[in-house]
């Protein structure tokens, strides 16, 4: 269903703004022996001892501190929407997929097991599915997308903004032969590991998701055919589209509408 959220909605959050906690901690990898960077932004005197969390992840030859370095007004925006952000370093070209026998580029495993038990074990936050959720940007959309899928049973809701949803229109961009082979040869690999492939996974009723794509943004083809994958087999979606291109002067205004979506899912009025 596509949307157009207003900016009333969006201008409340930054009413009387607050100075959220920003932490860079190192979280240990077990399954890459090593300890990855990751920033935790946390709500200022939060009275919640069982906050929701959202998972925000990075695009291709980004790193852990890219969202609160290039968009500050996320600060604001934890605060004022009461829940925590993790930020985990997902790797130079990684997509967040478990890649066999490399053991540098486990990162689904990292971010779908070993960062929620971290995040779950120092953090005041809720600790059951229905309080996480996780979004990104390029790269980290469709890793949050890939993740969410094949993980419903550790998050509830997913987002995705100008994210690279099929992979297979751009064989030869952003380190993905290297992981999967060479598109030509590697025809069944590429389809189990791209978006666009794995709806048929999604459990009914599992998953809230809400994808957005600036217009003018070189993945803005392979979003709406996601969309309209998606609305012709039935599976619950938001969908967004406004003036922008693949840059931070978009993805800026895009996790305004991102956080709020993910905000109303969590504070949802429980089902009687």
């Amino acid at each position: 269903m596509k949307i157009r959220l207003t900016f009333l909605l969006m201008l409340a959050a930054f009413f009387t703004a607050q100075a959220a906690q920003v932490d860079t901690v190192l979280v240990k990898s077990t399954a890459m022996g090593k300890a990855i960077k990751t920033v935790v932004i946390q709500p200022e005197n939060s009275k919640s001892k069982n906050l929701p969390t959202l998972y925000l992840l990075h695009g291709y030859s980004g790193n852990y501190a890219n969202w609160v370095d290039k968009v500050p007004k996320i600060k604001e925006l934890v605060d004022k929407l009461e829940m925590i952000v993790v930020c985990p370093d997902g790797g130079y070209g990684s997509w967040y997929w478990d890649i066999p026998n490399d053991k540098n580029y486990q990162y689904e495993t990292f971010v779908s097991k070993e960062l929620v038990d971290f995040v779950e074990s120092n953090y005041a936050v809720a600790k059951d599915r229905s309080k996480r959720g996780i979004t990104g940007l390029s790269m980290g959309g469709h890793g949050a997308l890939y993740l969410a899928i094949k993980h419903q049973d550790t998050f509830a809701a997913a987002g995705s903004t100008a994210g690279g949803v099929d992979i297979r229109p751009f064989p030869n961009n952003w380190e993905m032969a290297k992981r999967l082979g060479p598109y030509h040869e590697q025809q069944e690999s590429w389809n189990s590991h791209t978006v666009m492939e794995m709806t048929h996974l999604i459990k009914p009723n599992s998953l809230s998701l809400f994808i957005d794509c600036g217009t003018e943004d070189f993945f803005y083809k392979v979003n709406l055919k996601l969309h309209e994958k998606m609305t012709y087999l039935n599976i619950p979606h938001r969908f967004l589209t406004m003036p922008g291109a693949h840059n931070w002067d978009y993805w800026s205004k895009s996790i305004l509408y991102q956080m709020m979506f993910f905000h109303d899912f969590f504070y949802q009025p429980a089902k009687k």
